[in-house]
């Protein structure tokens, strides 16, 4: 993080950092540099450092300045999708041989791109229960070059001690990557609990407002990212100026927007703990959560995902989610409205089969920041 903003608190430093005034205007909002091309001052002179959009663009550099000061990190890098920047990860980190452990829950296509791609590359994994530290430390192996954690995780929320699995990583000589879309920085800060590197989906919180595709890393260590920012231009899957400057401008609410989307949650999840039809709510806010006190330990609040299962089955599950007409259906999450869905016939459909397969009664809610009566209202009607 700039020095500038190392004494500020994260609500100023998200609404300022990166975000310079523009020097030939006094702009106070970062442009749009929708270009390609630069010219040069000579050859070999770059103006600024910018030759050409893929290897750096004004605007995603006021945006990469930006999500390294919200997570405490020496380097940020955006890429034009949360897939494309662990992409780039994994290339940069593994090899044929290497060995990751990888969240017994996670992201569907977090998966699919180990299980169907990486495996391809030569590239070995295995799954552990990431909230037991015990079971992180069997799985690991001589070839193991990272671990792998969502925390918390999608879709059923599992929490994981980032300080306890970032010492046990450490010990091994592997690296510790956290997956914190569901979080975000406003919530929890890996980097700071001993991760080496912070994956974000843009898409989701950081974005916040469903208009955007967008992914990112964050590291501490100066090596790695210059690593990874070899890799970003090497193979080019990078954001684009007008996709950073709307990632920009949804960081700005991120800490009030945090704030809302965990309140509404909470009050959804009473609810839902007192409904006949609901057989059990995952939420690491609830008491009887088994990661509750490692989430209140590492966490600013609880959040706005909430997953739930129902009685009757795949197909009650199912109904639920048509029912519902506040509540937009769809996947994603993350956005000032209120999606659901049903996981697993829809953003977790490749994890079928698999260790990480999901219940079929499961529901996934993204509560957004509406009013909360209004999407209590809805979740009533629609669970009958």
């Amino acid at each position: 993080m700039s020095d500038s903003h190392s004494s500020q608190s994260f609500e100023t430093v998200a609404i300022h950092a990166g975000n310079t005034a523009d020097p030939l205007t006094g702009a106070v909002v970062p442009p749009i540099y929708q270009v390609s091309t630069y010219k040069q001052d000579g050859v070999g002179g770059l103006r600024g450092g910018y030759e050409y959009s893929r290897s750096a663009n004004p605007t995603r550099t006021a945006l990469e300045e930006n999500l390294a000061a919200l997570e405490g990190g020496r380097r940020g890098l955006a890429f034009a999708s949360g897939l494309a920047a662990e992409d780039c990860l994994l290339r940069t980190l593994l090899g044929p041989g290497d060995h990751v452990v990888i969240p017994n829950d996670a992201y569907g296509g977090t998966f699919r791109l180990f299980a169907k791609v990486v495996s391809r590359w030569g590239v070995e994994w295995s799954v552990a229960d990431t909230s037991d530290p015990a079971a992180v430390r069997a799985a690991i192996t001589p070839r193991t070059k990272a671990v792998w954690v969502e925390t918390p995780s999608n879709p059923l929320l599992g929490i994981t001690d980032i300080e306890a699995t970032a010492r046990i990583a450490r010990e091994a000589g592997a690296r510790l990557v956290v997956d914190n879309t569901f979080a975000s920085p406003y919530l929890q800060q890996p980097l700071a609990l001993g991760a080496d590197v912070v994956v974000h989906s843009m898409t989701k919180y950081m974005g916040g407002h469903s208009d955007v595709v967008g992914g990112a890393l964050v590291v501490n260590d100066d090596a790695l990212g210059e690593e990874l920012a070899y890799h970003q231009n090497a193979m080019g899957a990078v954001a684009g100026p007008f996709d950073s400057w709307l990632v920009l401008r949804g960081v700005k609410t991120l800490a009030v927007r945090m704030d809302r989307h965990s309140e509404n949650a909470e009050r959804i999840v009473d609810m839902l703990t007192r409904h006949a039809r609901v057989t059990e709510v995952l939420y690491p806010g609830l008491s009887s959560h088994p990661g509750h006190e490692v989430a209140a330990k590492q966490m600013k609040a609880f959040g706005g995902m909430v997953s739930f299962r129902v009685e009757g089955g795949e197909e009650a599950a199912v109904e639920v989610c048509n029912r519902a007409r506040l509540f937009t259906l769809g996947e994603s999450l993350g956005g000032v409205e209120s999606l659901i869905e049903h996981p697993g016939r829809m953003t977790h459909a490749s994890t079928a089969g698999s260790a990480l397969e999901v219940p079929a009664d499961l529901v996934r809610l993204s509560v957004g920041i509406e009013s909360a009566d209004d999407l209590l209202a809805d979740l009533r009607q629609a669970l009958g």
